[in-house]
């Protein structure tokens, strides 16, 4: 047992508040995601516009705010258009990023209509990689337009007399890859995306754009390209997007639960890409982040190229991988990363919502299962609420391949300033026990109890048995002292506190 490691905190030392909209997540037109994943009419389950109730009520216990949709690299060569009107009259169109070919029977009305009865909140992707200016201002005039213009008589003509008022739009998607359908480099997208947010605000003031950054902090343009769209589109945009996915390589165990060490150097350089920028322009705005793709994604070593997928129809299985207890505990630390760019991001999406790389599993005709990334994800998204605290973390750290020294314990935290709650999310890294004291100078704190997710449960990923037997267990135990608390963490594992702070 280890007792080097302390944290302190005191409800003065502030990130800044957490924005809900970090628990978003992602509908893409890929594999089941949206065809017997939220979408199948017949299913015993489905509601009388076809979506699937038992998904439904898992997303809202997932904790889910924002949903970006449609992509994601399928909406490089979509066409909006085409996926609105009598469903009759749709023509279905061969998806070039997956390969699959799309029907068209969900388009931007039924997934807006989803949103609005589940009470999420839509994130709406435009094509700039087969499209540009025009179609995406279309778009805009279609969801946010009032009568008596083109695109939004056409939806008054569909059946929907009140604008949807959707609020976040993507500038397109992963333009910087040499995979994306009308990949570009810098400075044409740059300029691409700056026509088209500047006519997208002018059909609607009110919106929020986000500029695409770097697929991957692996990126041979990364840096440079932030510098550059940011260069043409500063004064326009209001988030940059961040896409980053971590999976365990060739064995390596300990790169892999050291990976939230990694998004927080991708989150710092991407801020002070976007800060150097507005310093260079001498400007008073400062952007933000929308880490709109991140997960456990095993995709060097699972996964492949999208190029060698055959033509497919009728919602191939893609990309449906299996969690174990590990990737679990690396999707906890994780979310505490986001919580500790509080001041800076914005906007979150877990990749994706349903059946592809998700947190919700369904069988076409059966049944909705939870995997074990939607526990530290639904956990997190119930008990973060107000402001994110600064902590002070001192633990040893550890050697890793892939990321250098990274700490043995991390950790975030939050309290909601109205009514006092605090929420200690705490993972450890190590293959042993730690002892971890939580210090509270000059205010009193209270632990009520927590919960954990362990990383020793790999059958977990084999079966759908499995993988709903797999949940949370209770936290070792807890103890106060005078101005301190000690905590137990057990192996690789990590644990959401709940309880109380008090100046």
């Amino acid at each position: 047992m280890n007792s080097d490691v302390s944290i302190i905190l005191h409800p003065d030392y502030r990130i800044g508040t957490v924005d809900r909209r970090i628990f978003g997540s992602f509908v893409e037109h890929l594999g089941r995601c949206v065809y017997t994943g939220i979408y199948e009419p017949g299913h015993a389950t489905a509601d009388a516009h076809g979506f699937r109730r038992d998904v439904a009520d898992l997303t809202r216990e997932l904790g889910v705010t924002v949903v970006r949709y449609p992509g994601g690299n399928f909406v490089s060569n979509y066409v909006w258009e085409d996926a609105v009107g009598p469903v009759e009259h749709r023509k279905p169109f061969l998806d070039l990023a997956w390969r699959t070919v799309e029907p068209n029977t969900i388009g931007t009305d039924e997934f807006l209509q989803y949103c609005e009865r589940e009470g999420l909140e839509p994130m709406m992707a435009v094509n700039l990689g087969t499209r540009g200016v025009d179609a995406a201002a279309a778009l805009v005039e279609y969801c946010n337009g009032q009568a008596g213009t083109r695109w939004a008589d056409l939806r008054i003509a569909n059946g929907r007399e009140e604008p949807y008022g959707v609020t976040l739009w993507c500038l397109g998607n992963e333009m910087d890859g040499p995979w994306q359908i009308g990949h570009k480099d810098a400075h044409t997208y740059g300029r691409l995306a700056a026509d088209a947010g500047k006519a997208m605000k002018l059909v609607d003031p009110t919106i929020e754009l986000v500029a695409c950054g770097s697929s991957s902090m692996y990126m041979d343009t990364f840096g440079e390209w932030e510098r550059t769209v940011l260069s043409y589109t500063y004064d326009i945009v209001d988030h940059i997007s961040m896409h980053a996915y971590y999976e365990e390589l060739n064995g390596d165990r300990a790169s892999f639960l050291g990976s939230a060490t990694a998004m927080d150097r991708f989150v710092e350089r991407v801020v002070a890409s976007a800060d150097a920028v507005g310093a260079q322009k001498r400007s008073d705005k400062r952007i933000t982040l929308s880490f709109d793709e991140w997960n456990v994604w095993y995709l060097e070593s699972r996964f492949g190229d999208a190029t060698d997928l055959p033509i497919q129809r009728d919602a191939p299985r893609i990309i449906e991988d299996r969690y174990s207890g590990l990737d679990a505990v690396v999707v906890g630390d994780l979310m505490a990363t986001l919580l500790n760019h509080a001041d800076r991001i914005a906007v979150g999406c877990l990749a994706q919502l349903v059946n592809v790389i998700a947190p919700i599993m369904t069988e076409p005709g059966g049944d909705a299962w939870r995997q074990t990334t939607f526990h530290p994800f639904a956990t997190t998204a119930h008990l973060a609420r107000g402001e994110a605290l600064q902590l002070k973390v001192d633990a040893p750290t550890f050697a890793t391949e892939r990321h250098g020294g990274v700490p043995a314990v991390t950790a975030a935290a939050t309290v909601d300033p109205d009514t006092g709650a605090l929420a200690l999310f705490v993972t450890n890294r190590t293959d042993a026990e730690q002892t971890v004291t939580l210090r509270h100078p000059g205010a009193r704190a209270h632990l009520e109890g927590g919960r954990a997710v362990l990383a020793d449960h790999d059958g977990a990923r084999e079966t759908q048995k499995a993988a709903e037997a797999y949940g949370m267990v209770d936290a070792l135990p807890i103890t106060h002292g005078d101005g301190t608390i000690t905590l137990t963490l057990a192996p690789e594992s990590w644990t959401a506190f709940h309880g109380s702070l008090e100046r």
